[in-house]
């Protein structure tokens, strides 16, 4: 079997010899879109890297818990990934606000500023350049420009009016990959890292990610008392933020599930 990677900071060095030494104390958290699943144009275009299924079923027989940290709702990642049969899995949709675990969502109602800012982003994506696409998750609302002839530009025509629909709903603006989101306030990814730890009690983490999203996942395991082993899968679009932050960087989700399953096949061993 081809070895691990080795990661590139001193921290995820002795991280990864943390997980390798004592897996049921390991907390092993994944983004899903550009992380087990390539980024595609249309968000309902998404499936899971081949795979992806069989690493997280391998890595969850031996750690204390697997889990998926998500934007997406919760069963649409868990149909997108087929992962209703890995057993233990937790999905943590829409950041955290609603949870998925053997077959049982529990989810909260909708945030009333969402239904407001359903109909004022509708209106701009129908003056917007063409390409711009409107994805409503239920829970949030998501203005897409990577469809655009010019996606970066398209993405500073409308970030300005975007910003003002969430002001008026009272939403917060969630900026990513040619993408901004408006959202409940404190609907992010450090919230439900710092839940997910506080149940588990794991010695170790090992969060892989790929986007703004995910840096307060990444604040958090820097802030508490477990040894973080954080991975950015870097398809060449991956902000420099978290390149920096992160202790290994790999290529994509291709890479991502394949670490993944060597790195099961070591504690398996």
């Amino acid at each position: 079997m081809t070895s691990l990677p080795v990661p590139s900071t001193k921290g995820g060095r002795a991280a990864l010899a943390a997980v390798l030494a004592d897996p049921a104390h390991t907390l092993a958290v994944l983004d899903f879109d550009g992380t087990l699943s390539p980024i595609v144009d249309r968000p309902e275009d998404a499936f899971a890297h081949p795979g992806a299924a069989a690493a997280l079923a391998s890595l969850a027989a031996v750690v204390a818990r697997v889990a998926i940290l998500t934007g997406r709702p919760a069963t649409e990642a868990v149909r997108l990934g087929g992962l209703d049969d890995v057993a233990g899995l937790v999905v943590c949709g829409h950041y955290g606000l609603e949870r998925w675990q053997g077959g049982r969502l529990v989810t909260p109602d909708p945030h009333p500023g969402v239904t407001t800012a359903r109909i004022a982003a509708a209106r701009l994506v129908a003056d917007a350049p063409s390409g711009v696409a409107l994805e409503d998750k239920g829970h949030s609302i998501a203005v897409h420009t990577r469809r655009a002839t010019d996606p970066a530009a398209a993405f500073e025509a409308v970030r300005p009016w975007v910003e003002r629909i969430a002001r008026d709903a009272g939403l917060d603006v969630a900026p990513g990959k040619y993408v901004l989101e408006l959202r409940p306030p404190g609907m992010d990814k450090g919230a439900a890292m710092r839940a997910l730890v506080a149940e588990t009690a794991p010695r170790s983490v090992v969060y892989a990610g790929d986007d703004l999203g995910d840096l307060p996942a990444v604040a958090v395991l820097r802030e508490l008392d477990v040894a973080a082993l954080v991975v950015c899968s870097d398809s060449g679009e991956s902000p420099d933020a978290l390149r920096r932050e992160a202790d290994l960087v790999v290529d994509g989700p291709p890479a991502v599930v394949a670490f993944l399953a060597k790195l099961g096949a070591a504690l398996s061993g």
